[in-house]
């Protein structure tokens, strides 16, 4: 099967890729079932927690974007054997053994999604690596496409009313943990992994200072390590491929949370006209004394 045609509605459900009138995503819908995490979805609904979202990909397409992507919004969504294997590839082809412990603390950072560790025959723990995934999130929600299917067993919309929080998960929230676990992993001389979608590093590209941000190095202490998702036309149903490694030190981090580089900036005069206008909107100034910036 082509490569189905993306539009603003879910692209997974349940880990099935949505295709018109399928039975397999029927019963997905019915059983709850992640095949990610292999047990039932952990995203429940908030009016209704006994019924799990499971919704893994949406198609979007932002200004940044030349088509419609299926964009992940679950970070479980990357938890495909690739995953694993890149990192193991990458980062820790020189272990003999590696096993992964989910969700530890690592102090006044909260906690790391992953750490992948190796010990010797005595079970000591000999080393450790970090790892962080970062999906993407909404604005509005996506599950009235899900009330369609279950009601009309397909989409009813070609579009439906939600949209990616890019700027939310991506220059901020990711760049937050990125600078305050980043401080501390690199304070015990050690590099922390943030796994993302490539269009969520496109993202920051082009919303923030990336000056510092380079090629795949080593000696730095920030990796973002990106994926892809691709059609698989032999198996129909999309699959998670490695795109690149790309690292930082914290000044770059630093950088990023600080948004936009300097050139962007706007001139106090700017900033003024734009104090003026959303005063005189406010009916906080009187336009009739700024007639000469309308």
């Amino acid at each position: 099967m082509q490569r189905p045609v993306l539009s603003k509605r879910p692209t997974e459900i349940f880990g099935c890729p949505y295709i018109d009138d399928s039975v397999e995503l029927k019963t997905e819908i019915q059983q709850q079932y992640c095949p990610f995490i292999k047990g039932t979805c952990v995203k429940p609904r908030k009016s209704e927690p006994h019924i799990k979202v499971g919704i893994c990909t949406i198609g979007y397409k932002g200004d940044f974007l030349q088509e419609y992507e299926p964009v992940i919004i679950c970070p479980q969504r990357f938890k495909e054997n690739v995953m694993f294997d890149i990192i193991r590839k990458k980062y820790l082809s020189h272990w003999t053994n590696i096993e992964w412990i989910q969700e530890v603390n690592i102090g006044v950072g909260g906690s790391v999604d992953y750490v992948a560790i190796t010990r010797d025959k005595n079970a000591k723990i000999t080393d450790f690596f970090c790892v962080e995934l970062q999906a993407a999130g909404t604005t509005g929600s996506p599950y009235p496409a899900i009330t369609d299917i279950r009601e009309a067993g397909k989409f009813q919309r070609d579009s439906y009313n939600f949209g990616i929080n890019w700027a939310n998960e991506f220059s901020k929230t990711m760049m937050q943990q990125a600078y305050k676990k980043g401080k501390i992993v690199n304070h015990w001389g050690r590099k922390i992994v943030f796994v993302l979608q490539d269009c969520g590093l496109k993202y920051i590209k082009t919303a923030c200072d990336t000056s510092r941000l380079q090629s795949s190095n080593a000696k730095m202490p920030i990796d973002f390590c990106t994926f892809t998702l691709a059609w698989d036309s032999t198996q129909n149903i999309w699959k998670l491929r490695f795109a690149g490694i790309e690292s930082t030190d914290i000044e770059g981090i630093n950088l990023m949370l600080g948004g936009a580089t300097v050139d962007e900036y706007l001139t106090e005069a700017e900033f003024i006209l734009n104090i003026i206008r959303k005063g005189v909107a406010d009916d906080i100034l009187n336009k009739n004394d700024y007639l000469e910036y309308f």
